[in-house]
């Protein structure tokens, strides 16, 4: 049976092709505003990265709040909201500052670091979710997926203790940022997938971005000096578009988390790290070495295999990984225990 208003995809494959597409159009916009940051946080050019933020969140707020009054069916979940405004304040508050923190962080983190050691970093991420999101119900932690988390951890170790201009000030600040980002995506997987409300992800960005902006406008105001609104006025022809990057960027994360899943969120951000790291050492020339390119393989084989564990677990090879660390593979039970009560029975 073909999907309603697509009849060349079959039904049972219309979930799969648009978490390709989410996915995909997650990775390209992401890979573009890393650069694009990168680009602009050059010394030479807007080195700011609380100014930076907050105008993306700003542009962010601004134009989910004019596509609110011009398409408001295109936030299905807003009318749920209603008369609970305050209630979602205890979610959006920590989320937008769990945010602003990531946010932030990440930006200044291009001043100190290549673009490719910090994907490097951003390996752990998957590990870091996947803590986060079994403490608060979302996900089971076995012997297993714990084996295939370490594997990545340690791929990614390598990467990272291999790099040749490790700054430790650099590195500290892209591993807040990561600790931000991941909390905030756990936290809104909750609210889009695990609440009462299930919000959709244009309604959850609307929410989320006042608090965040507001965190980021106190830091602002805090650094303000006269030398941002100069190279303000210098270079708005750039901020304007990268902003506007950005707003897309926080549309599409947030409909890959409610689609997919926030680890989901992760293994695709690895993938597009892949591309990014691919990229900067093959067209804008930053330097890997052998190490970083061993550790980084290594946590391709993890990520393939913790793949497999979420998309394919009925196969063999994975049926197979879980008789290997004591657990029962799917559809069966302990035989002894079950012949043993039915022949009590």
């Amino acid at each position: 049976m073909a999907v309603q208003g697509n009849p060349g995809v079959p039904e049972e494959h219309a979930g799969p092709v648009r978490s390709i597409f989410l996915c995909t159009l997650y990775i390209t916009v992401s890979a573009g505003l890393i650069h694009f940051n990168k680009h602009l946080m050059h010394r030479d050019r807007f080195p700011y990265a609380l100014p930076l933020t907050a105008f993306h969140m700003m542009t962010t707020f601004s134009l989910c709040g004019l596509l609110y009054l011009v398409k408001p069916s295109f936030f299905p979940s807003m009318e749920k909201t209603r008369g609970r405004r305050l209630q979602l304040l205890r979610w959006f508050v920590p989320l937008g500052c769990l945010f602003a923190v990531a946010l932030y962080c990440s930006n200044r983190a291009y001043m100190y670091c290549t673009v490719a050691f910090l994907q490097f970093m951003k390996e752990c991420n998957v590990a870091l979710v996947f803590a986060l999101s079994c403490m608060v119900g979302l996900n089971t932690c076995t012997r297993t997926r714990v084996f295939v988390l370490m594997w990545v951890m340690i791929g990614a170790s390598i990467a990272v203790v291999g790099e040749v201009h490790f700054i430790w000030f650099g590195f500290l600040i892209q591993a807040i940022s990561q600790i931000g980002e991941c909390g905030k995506n756990v936290l809104g997987e909750w609210i889009m997938r695990g609440s009462e409300l299930k919000l959709d992800s244009l309604t959850y960005t609307m929410f989320m971005a006042p608090p965040c902006l507001f965190v980021l406008l106190v830091g602002v105001a805090v650094t303000w000096h006269g030398e941002i609104w100069i190279r303000l006025q210098e270079w708005w022809p750039w901020l304007i578009p990268n902003a506007c990057l950005a707003w897309v960027l926080n549309i599409a994360v947030a409909l890959v988390i409610k689609e997919c899943s926030a680890v989901t969120f992760v293994l695709a951000g690895l993938v597009k790290d892949m591309a990014i790291v691919a990229a900067s050492v093959l067209v804008f020339g930053e330097l890997v070495v052998l190490q970083q390119v061993i550790g980084f393989a290594i946590c391709l084989g993890g990520i393939f295999v913790w793949s497999q564990l979420r998309v394919n677990p009925d196969s063999t090879f994975v049926q197979g990984l879980l008789g290997m660390f004591g657990e029962l593979p799917k559809g069966e039970r302990s035989p002894i225990l079950t012949r043993a009560n039915s022949e009590k029975a």
